[in-house]
């Protein structure tokens, strides 16, 4: 009887060991979802420099101004590609994907939907998490 008692308080005592753990590494997980930044490049497509106008006009209306003083926003930035004048780049980076929500949500997102017709642009996205380069890349960093 008491090495029944024994085991049973054994397989009780894991358990909760167990359990414990699961629940540390839900914390964790969930505290790395949270770190992780996100980058959406967004690479505006048109024709007879209409790329590049909506890229001013972002800039010049005090749109881009606006979203960059948001809270979570972390970059937004264009980039006219060499291979490609008909192409800009737009590296948006937000702190989580919470702070792009809000983003969506404002107004400035019928501002930029117009400006995109009006410019008869076309799009490409991509969407990336940040990651920790790792110390075996660093050699090739120069800083």
């Amino acid at each position: 009887m008491k090495q029944a008692l024994f085991i049973l308080s054994a397989i009780l005592l894991l358990t909760g060991c167990v359990k414990i753990k699961y629940e540390r590494v839900q914390e964790q997980n969930q505290e790395q979802k949270q770190d992780r930044s996100i980058t959406v490049n967004i690479r505006y497509t048109g024709t007879n420099g209409n790329a590049w106008k909506f890229a001013e006009e972002m800039m010049f209306s005090g749109t881009v101004a606006a979203i960059r003083a948001e809270e979570g926003n972390l970059r937004y930035e264009y980039y006219q590609s060499l291979d490609d004048p008909e192409t800009i780049l737009l590296i948006d980076s937000w702190a989580s994907q919470e702070a792009i929500d809000a983003h969506h949500a404002t107004p400035m997102m019928e501002v930029i939907t117009m400006l995109r017709e009006k410019y008869d642009l076309h799009m490409t996205v991509e969407r990336y998490t940040s990651a920790e380069t790792p110390e075996s890349e660093n050699r090739f960093i120069r800083k």
